[in-house]
Formats: C-alpha cells, structure tokens, sequence
C-alpha cells in the first residue's frame, strides 16, 4: 500500500491540535480525516472504507478515548485497526488503563512531529503487514475449499457438493468420521463378459473403454444426486440416500439405472462394432447399512457395508445385460412396477429375497 492510499482518522475534540496532526499526516503523504468526539469516531471507523491507523485522544466530551478503543478493539470489524492514544495523562494507571483497551501505542502531549511521524510509520508497517497476512489466509482458505470442493465432485454430484460446502461452512460434518447406520438405495452396475474382452484387448485400449463408459455413468449418477463409493473394474457402486436424506432415493436410483442403461447404450455399440460384444447388468436394494471410514491409517475409504449392498451385489450378478433386478422392497419404495423372478436364495443371506426383473 503507497502512502497516498494509507488513511488515517483524527480525533481531538481541540480544533487546532486537529488540524495541526492532520497536517502532520497529509505533508508525509497519507490521507487524514478527523472526527471531533468518540461517537464520531467510532462512526467513521466503522464506516466504509475504514481508516488504516487512529490517532485517539483521550480526554473527549461524552465518551472518552478509553472507551472508544475498548469498543473498537471488541468489534471484528474494526479489531484490526492499529490506535495510537494521545494523553497529556503521564501517570501509570492510565498506560495501563490503555493497555487493557487494547491501544497499539502511545503518544504524549506535546505532540513531536519527529515521535509521531515514526509512530505512524512503524504501525504502517505492522498494519500492511497483518493485511498480507491476513490476505495469504484466506486465499489459503480459497485454496483449501476449492481442494475439497474438488475432491467431493469426484464421488458426489455438484448440486450435493454445494451444499456438503455450505454445511461444513456452517460447522456440520457430512462426512463424519465416526460409523453410522442408516437407510440406503444402492445401486450396482456391472459390465457382462468384460473379463474375457481384456483377455484380447490391449492395456490402453481396455482403459480407454472403460473412461468412456465411467464417464458416462458417474455423469447420470450425478444427475440424480448419487453418491459414487465405488469404482472398481468395470463395477460401479452408487449410493443413494447418503450422505444427505432423499426422501425419494429408491426413485432416483430407479430412473439413474434406467438412463444409465440408455446412455451406455451408444458406447457399448461403439465396442461392439470393434468386435468386443458386451452389455450392462443392474442390481438394486435398499436397508440398513453402515456408513463410514474404512481401513488402516495408511489409507482410508468412505463407504457403505451391510445387507443392502450385499443384496444388490448379488442381485447385480444374476442380472442379464440390459437387465435391473430389484429386491422388493426398493421397488415397493420407488413406486414401479417390474416382472416377478421369484424368491431367489441369494449366497449369504440365510432368506430368499423377492425379486423383480426390468429389461432396460
């Protein structure tokens, strides 16, 4: 900041004492307003833009310098700005009294032009130097937010991932580290037969399948405010209901099957005229599950365990390609209709589960 830029604010309620210091102050250079008691004071300092250094006296008709610095110094707004008392007072208690207001420095009556101009220079500098500071923080903080802002639009659409910013702004925790168990929808996708295309495919060419099909997944999870915990192979996890509530979760992760289905279908043509046939199988169920940090302290994973992702697991490899099956009481949630399969013993599940089929 040049010195033309740097404003400082008078207050003296003795006229000639006030324009000699704004006097003082403009002949270096710098910007002086005056205020003549303390409400003025405290009015123009809260004003915009505020001043960068007051020059306070103490002794001022109706509230003292005392008290404007104390109330200055107590409001966020104004704590910043550094303040010289000017007293004719010498004795001890009142340095002290000052020093509890939170005054920066102190000038004594008579006022030296050489002590005051060095003063003023001093907490200049300190004052500039609090601002960077103060500015290398919060674009620290900027940073920061746009890193997680990030890193939450991997796994969760962008609606979502501007309101987990908003609540953690406000102090809540959407991630929290200790487990939880609530209700989900979860939704699995599952390439058919894509094991045996890499057998005769090469390395970049299965990573290449494999973005362009991710890529349009995730992009209708997204749109149906899914949460991706899972990407692994050519198997996609979506949770729904998690970690916000969705009142109509089982609905959303219904139609996000659907149009996976449909928008998968130009990349799987595009495969298959290369000679590498496949399709997409869905399984979707709804329960409890636990949600949470797992792993080592070396490396973590947020994510979902329970009956209901196992129920779709399963569900999702006896699904056919273009095929969604349904345990039912996610379809019974969404409000659909879809073809009977049966009670099917799924592995791990002590009961059958009713299952409904859709073809996509």
């Amino acid at each position: 900041m040049s010195a033309a830029d740097f404003r400082v604010l008078v207050v003296d309620d003795d006229p000639d004492m006030q324009r000699l210091l704004a006097l003082m102050i403009r002949t270096e250079g710098m910007q002086a307003d005056t205020a003549d008691d303390g409400d003025a004071a405290l009015a123009r300092a809260s004003a915009a833009p505020p001043p960068d250094l007051i020059l306070l006296d103490v002794m001022l008709p109706g509230i003292d310098g005392f008290t404007v610095c104390e109330r200055l110094k107590h409001d966020p707004a104004t704590a910043m700005i550094p303040i010289v008392l000017i007293t004719a007072l010498e004795d001890r208690a009142s340095r002290v009294r000052g020093i509890r207001a939170g005054a920066d420095d102190f000038l004594s009556k008579p006022v030296q032009r050489e002590e005051l101009l060095a003063r003023v220079q001093t907490l200049r500098r300190l004052h500039e130097t609090r601002r960077e500071l103060e500015q290398r923080r919060l674009a620290a903080e900027v940073s920061r937010k746009e890193a997680l802002r990030k890193a939450f639009a991997r796994y969760i659409s962008p609606r979502l991932v501007e309101t987990m910013m908003a609540d953690l702004e406000a102090g809540g925790t959407p991630f929290e580290r200790a487990p939880q168990r609530m209700s989900v929808v979860v939704l699995f996708a599952d390439l058919r037969g894509f094991t045996r295309l890499t057998e005769r495919t090469q390395v970049d060419g299965v990573v290449s399948l494999l973005n362009d099909y991710f890529a349009v997944m995730t992009e209708v999870a997204y749109r149906h405010d899914g949460t991706i915990f899972s990407m692994a192979g050519d198997n996609l996890l979506v949770g729904f209901n998690v970690p916000f509530p969705q009142p109509d979760a089982a609905a959303l992760a219904w139609r996000a099957a659907h149009e996976m289905a449909a928008s998968a279908r130009p990349v799987l043509d595009r495969w298959a005229s290369r000679g590498m046939p496949t399709g997409v199988g869905f399984g979707l169920a709804s329960g409890d599950a636990i949600l949470g940090n797992v792993g080592s302290p070396h490396y973590m994973n947020y994510t979902i365990i329970g009956d209901a992702v196992n129920v779709a697991a399963r569900l999702v490899e006896l699904a056919q390609p273009g095929e969604l099956l349904v345990a039912g009481p996610a379809l019974e949630a969404a409000g659909e209709r879809a073809a009977p399969r049966g009670r099917l013993p799924l592995r791990g599940r002590s009961e059958p589960v009713d299952v409904y089929s859709a073809m996509l």
